[in-house]
């Protein structure tokens, strides 16, 4: 699993934000605020990592627990494939 093409995390105003550029913003209209988990697994799908690997970055980061870092992961990746990030 891998983030499409034409998708862009950035920092605005001291928010995290993810805009389309380019094709995608064609079919995706205005921008996705992330707050910091959001924002750790999104940079975790943009490095390649797996769902296992991101929840085990949550729970040293957010000082979580592993089976709810899993759960939040498996979450927030299903929403991203039905909203149409994931290729």
């Amino acid at each position: 699993m891998r983030l499409k093409d034409g998708f862009v995390l950035r920092d605005v105003a001291g928010q995290t934000v993810v805009i389309a550029t380019g094709e995608a913003s064609e079919h995706f209209h205005g921008m996705i605020k992330l707050n910091d988990t959001g924002k750790a697994i999104w940079q975790g799908l943009a490095a390649g990592k797996t769902e296992a690997e991101i929840a085990s970055d949550l729970t040293h980061d957010f000082d979580v627990d592993e089976s709810r870092a899993a759960s939040d992961v498996k979450a927030f990746v299903e929403r991203m494939n039905e909203q149409g990030f994931l290729a």
